[in-house]
């Protein structure tokens, strides 16, 4: 599977010239600003792309990528007045315009002479009556998902100006069994829910999976021989090994921006410290030092610093450190204990999960711990993930009387919570930078 991800990024070619005109972005009366808080999603109608099942599937896919973020209202295909059969064709915009839809998605799949597949796509401004966008892709049949998520996120991008998030996905412990014997694997997906695949086939508690910045390998915890060890996971070759021979446990890893190293909590005799450990030379640096429980750091986006949380003020707080351990200073002062931090891709926020008055809470707060917000409130959530752009979370929630976790999703407004799809229950998410 991920040699066959790496053959499409060699067949992938993005070709934005002779596709006719493009507006400029400042020509363009078609944008979203999403830095302004709760936005009205835009109305968009995404047509079949011509010629074909394997056309409709596609824009299907571009079509609940767009719903699904929030910022794009997809119009239903039984409003469309003009049926489409040129797409190299200006399309008559007074019917698309009755209809209300601002931005016009239309495509052409093709299967080419050497069995690859053809896509092309246009985005038009039906009020400005302007091209938008315009590009085409080679792949292998099979990749069509992946070309309908890159798809989708061209027009995301087009639109609000950063980047989308689409072309993404999503490692997870996948738990199946009743609750006195439960068996937890690890899985990889895409970040619709689709592509689900294990990583691992074996009755040892996993925990904690997380992507290297290079997205082909994975850190995480488990319990191999009743021996809680923190791994190091090649998706392209299966291979694994133990990061380090430490005499206690390690859990909670996370990789540096700059995947040379990783960062975990060491326990030793009733307490736990944070250490880093070089993959190259395998050396260990601590950084704290303390008779607390210090767990979960993780790198902001330079590198420069590291939020962790600690019960050495009685219970758990939020803390920051320079990366060489320096500095330590609490940024949670709320009501309760938070936990389990993650500073976002963007740099500007921490995620958190924070437990008060018996329910279980998904915030963010300013690095020096201002503005804290909390996105969403239930029985038991826990574990945020920040997709790469910064701007949606992914957390697992737990409802009382239910049989196990499931998977969600919010933005930063709070107010675009939509369940993610697995085959079983879910839990401990960690989404992929942008793949390439």
């Amino acid at each position: 599977m991920e040699m066959l991800r790496r053959n499409f990024i060699r067949l992938l070619m993005v070709l934005v010239a002779g596709c006719g005109l493009v507006a400029s972005p400042a020509n363009a009366l078609v944008e979203l600003n999403i830095n302004k808080g709760n936005v009205e999603p835009l109305p968009i109608a995404v047509t079949d792309f011509l010629q074909g099942e394997l056309g409709q599937k596609i824009s299907d896919v571009v079509a609940a990528d767009l719903k699904r973020s929030g910022l794009f209202a997809p119009i239903d295909k039984g409003a469309f007045i003009e049926k489409v059969s040129n797409p190299d064709a200006a399309p008559r915009f007074e019917d698309w315009k009755v209809i209300n839809a601002q931005a016009l998605v239309i495509g052409r799949v093709t299967q080419e002479g050497d069995g690859r597949l053809k896509a092309e796509f246009r985005l038009w401004d039906t009020f400005a009556g302007q091209q938008m966008l315009g590009q085409q892709f080679y792949t292998q049949p099979e990749n069509w998902r992946r070309v309908a998520h890159i798809i989708a996120d061209a027009i995301y991008e087009r639109i609000t100006g950063e980047k989308g998030y689409f072309d993404t996905r999503i490692v997870y412990v996948a738990e199946s069994g009743p609750k006195t014997a439960r068996k937890r694997q690890l899985a990889i997906m895409d970040q619709d829910g689709a592509n689900a695949r294990a990583l691992t086939n074996s009755n040892d508690i996993v925990l904690t999976p997380r992507f290297s910045p290079n997205r082909q390998e994975i850190t995480y915890m488990s319990f191999e021989n009743q021996q809680p060890r923190v791994y190091l996971l090649q998706l392209e070759t299966g291979q694994r090994e133990v990061v380090g021979n430490f005499p206690g446990m390690t859990f909670a890893p996370r990789f540096s921006p700059d995947g040379q190293r990783v960062i975990m909590s060491l326990q030793q005799e009733g307490n736990a410290n944070i250490y880093t450990m070089d993959l190259r030379s395998r050396t260990t640096t601590r950084l704290t030092n303390t008779a607390a429980i210090d767990t979960s750091p993780s790198y902001s986006p330079d590198g420069s610093r590291i939020v962790f949380e600690s019960d050495r003020g009685g219970k758990q707080q939020l803390y920051v450190m320079g990366a060489d351990g320096s500095g330590q200073t609490r940024i949670s002062f709320g009501d309760g204990a938070y936990s389990t931090p993650v500073w976002s891709p963007r740099g500007d926020l921490i995620a958190f999960t924070k437990q008060s008055g018996g329910k279980f809470s998904i915030g963010v707060m300013k690095p020096d711990g201002s503005g804290e917000r909390i996105l969403t409130t239930g029985f038991h959530n826990e574990g945020p993930t920040w997709a790469p752009n910064g701007r949606v979370l992914m957390f697992f929630r737990q409802n009382a009387g239910a049989g196990g976790p499931q998977l969600y999703s919010i933005d930063l407004t709070g107010y675009n919570e939509q369940p993610v799809q697995t085959q079983g229950f879910a839990s401990d998410p960690a989404w992929s930078p942008l793949m390439e």
